[in-house]
């Protein structure tokens, strides 16, 4: 299977209705490494890696999020595959 790296920034509603939790659980149940974080403009910012069809699978949840968050727009940056994590975490 082909390996993935993308790095989201999620524009919307998105500090402070657990997206970043919401996340976090998502990606260790497709296996999913890498981090999440709040931005000072209101975004928040991902880097996803993995297997190409579990990376997909949480960049088709992030446009829609956690409960509460509102999803307005996803930038989606492919990068090259680095395999530099062990697991996936929330970053403050």
């Amino acid at each position: 299977m082909a390996k993935q790296r993308v790095r989201l920034f999620i524009k919307g509603k998105v500090q402070g209705v657990f997206f970043r939790q919401a996340l976090k659980v998502m990606a260790k149940k497709n296996n999913v490494n890498g981090w999440v974080r709040n931005l000072d403009d209101g975004k928040v910012e991902a880097v996803l890696e993995g297997e190409d069809v579990d990376v997909s699978k949480l960049v088709e949840w992030s446009h829609a999020g956690s409960a509460y968050a509102r999803v307005e727009d996803i930038e989606i940056k492919n990068e090259k595959y680095k395999d530099e994590f062990t697991k996936f975490e929330v970053l403050y």
